[in-house]
């Protein structure tokens, strides 16, 4: 019994369960509550003149998150002409998405919902926004209406992807590399890891080798093949600093259920 109850704790500690980066998840809170952070969320991007930004949510309870991750899972929100199923066409955010396939945990697929849908399975109530500069946006906006941004995925799924080269790939570095293919007006991918590796800062994880061992034993998505030394990759936080230190950034908050704003 004891050995089955540390492999229970192992297992729930481990990075692929605080990975929190699939579509579909059972409603932690009231849908009314849902619906209104979601528009709440929407409202407070569009008052900030915001046509495309980035998103985050929490699909774990921070306390088990590791030091210095806030976000589980990350998109790209573009406001967008929206046409509902019965032909009426309203305007609203779009978010652009990659999330783990449900049945293969180390594959992924990209795909467009809204922000109910982007909100539904979170833990708390609580958005990442950040907001590049206008120059940026009108990049993001052309990338994906161009149809180019799926040039840059990689079906490859690991929760710890490393930023600096292809192998593997999460829904933070793929937002990572659909900034900088909009920043560098490029999609050689060789090029643009170069770039990643020059200006980026990616986010050390911080949790035990014996953690990322049985890891990449016992899951499917996680594994260290792709990283030599210590375990480093994107998260919203690493996004929102690199904009910030290059001066593409125009606004870097959370946004809670209360409404209140805390800069980042």
């Amino acid at each position: 019994m004891k050995r089955y109850l540390f492999l229970l704790i192992l297992v729930l500690n481990l990075p692929s369960a605080w990975a929190g980066s699939q579509s579909q998840a059972e409603a932690l809170h009231e849908p009314a509550q849902i619906i209104k952070f979601s528009k709440d969320v929407e409202k407070y991007a569009a008052s900030k003149g915001a046509r495309a930004f980035i998103i985050a949510r929490k699909g774990r309870p921070e306390k088990d998150l590791p030091r210095g991750i806030k976000f589980t899972h990350t998109a790209v929100a573009i406001y967008s002409n929206i046409t509902l199923n019965d032909g009426e066409v309203l305007q609203g955010y779009a978010i652009h998405n990659l999330y783990q396939e449900a049945d293969r945990r180390d594959r992924s697929q990209l795909v467009v919902d809204y922000p109910v849908d982007f909100f539904w399975g979170a833990q708390e109530l609580e958005a990442g926004i950040l907001i590049p500069n206008q120059q940026v946006q009108e990049s993001l906006i052309a990338l994906i209406a161009s149809g180019d941004a799926t040039k840059l995925h990689n079906p490859k799924y690991s929760v710890i992807a490393n930023p600096f080269n292809s192998q593997f790939q999460n829904c933070t570095e793929y937002t990572l590399d659909l900034l900088n293919a909009s920043i560098y007006q490029s999609l050689d991918q060789q090029q643009l890891k170069a770039n990643a590796k020059a200006h980026f800062t990616p986010q050390r994880v911080r949790t035990s080798p014996f953690k990322l061992m049985f890891g990449s034993m016992l899951m499917d998505d996680v594994t260290t093949k792709d990283h030599k030394g210590k375990i480093k990759t994107t998260t919203f936080l690493s996004l929102g600093r690199y904009l910030e230190a290059n001066q593409l950034s125009e606004h870097f908050v959370t946004f809670n259920k209360d409404s209140i704003v805390h800069s980042l």
